[in-house]
């Protein structure tokens, strides 16, 4: 205690220092002897928050990287020597905001430490949970920020209609498995690729996909899409990059649409691959857009509206890998780019 109040340890994920290509778990320090004050600073807009899941996402690592001094404020990056953030899911110890009180169960951007005060930038993106009924840990996932990005994604950009054809890469992460459930609620004829054997697998016989198809396995892209969609691709919903977007680009059918949420495969490149097929855009009339989930969380109670009732009456599954514990997230980071998790990558700092 001091003077009455609450001084609690506060175990963190720092960053070391800026990262150059593919990141190693020594690029990140577990702290363990950091205190916190369970008690807001005086004058603070802000929310102090029990972590209790995090979220590890890939574009984490594009917040890893030395700014660059055109990027847009948007992009804020990270700062060596303090904690890691990113979405996780959280319980309110103490509230200067309103719209927040002591007790509740919230999700938004939160540090990966034990204990956060969410400040007033970040409290804009802070959800307060009124549906307990599912595992709080899928806040992380399909009932947060990835869900959200399926949502808009394919809803949104995508306009999809029925009897369309569609492909998602990167199919079995947490926002693939979810594109593809909607693609087939939608009547959509849905094809994924993964990297491995397991998940390709998980994508037809879990998720419900047409079909799926190892890239790893094969040594043209090309050929594997026109073997899948012999008439071509409705609609691509990217999150890879590189060169599975040039092979898609050939095989894109007339007005064809592509949401680009990802490009896993140019993360952690110095140099970022080329694309040579842009101008089947122009004889294609094929429209390519990038999206921020950020734009699109007006949305949320109508997304809400429509997952809730299907995940309760299973019409739609999710995969969850979870870690247990702040000193595992470092890894399960990294082993986002070496597709070693199976579904949607969890850490548990916190079970209560």
């Amino acid at each position: 205690m001091a003077n009455g109040e609450q001084v609690m340890r506060n175990k963190q994920v720092l960053l070391r220092d800026y990262v150059t290509g593919f990141p190693k778990e020594s690029d990140m320090q577990l702290s363990t002897t950091g205190t916190i004050t369970l008690k807001l600073p005086q004058g603070s807009t802000g929310v102090l928050v029990k972590n209790f899941y995090l979220s590890c996402d890939p574009y984490i690592r594009t917040q890893m990287t030395k700014p660059l001094s055109d990027a847009p404020s948007s992009f804020l990056t990270f700062t060596p020597g303090s904690p890691i953030t990113g979405y996780g899911v959280a319980k309110v110890l103490e509230s200067a905001d309103a719209r927040f009180k002591q007790g509740d169960l919230v999700w938004g951007f939160t540090g990966w430490e034990e204990y956060t005060v969410i400040n007033a930038t970040h409290i804009e993106s802070l959800f307060k949970i009124e549906n307990t009924d599912v595992p709080l840990s899928y806040y992380t996932g399909i009932l947060g920020m990835p869900g959200m990005t399926a949502y808009a994604g394919f809803y949104e950009v995508c306009s999809p209609k029925k009897g369309e054809t569609v492909y998602i890469s990167a199919a079995s992460g947490a926002v693939g498995q979810l594109v593809g459930q909607f693609a087939k609620l939608s009547g959509c004829y849905v094809v994924g690729s993964a990297g491995t054997k397991e998940k390709v697998d998980l994508l037809k016989n879990k998720f419900g996909f047409d079909e799926a198809f190892n890239y790893k396995e094969e040594p043209n892209l090309d050929a594997a899409l026109k073997r899948y969609f012999p008439e071509g691709i409705d609609i691509y919903f990217e999150n890879v990059g590189g060169k599975m977007l040039d092979a898609v680009l050939l095989n894109m059918r007339f007005r064809g649409r592509i949401a680009v949420c990802g490009m896993i495969s140019q993360y952690n490149l110095e140099k970022p691959e080329g694309v040579q097929n842009l101008m089947s855009l122009i004889y294609k009339e094929v429209r390519i857009q990038g999206f921020g989930v950020l734009n699109y969380y007006h949305l949320y109670e109508k997304f809400l509206e429509m997952v809730l009732p299907a995940i309760k009456e299973g019409k739609i599954t999710y995969v969850e890998d979870v870690v247990e514990g702040l000193e595992s997230a470092p890894s399960a980071l990294i082993g986002l780019f070496t597709g070693r998790n199976v579904g949607k990558q969890v850490v548990v700092v916190s079970r209560e």
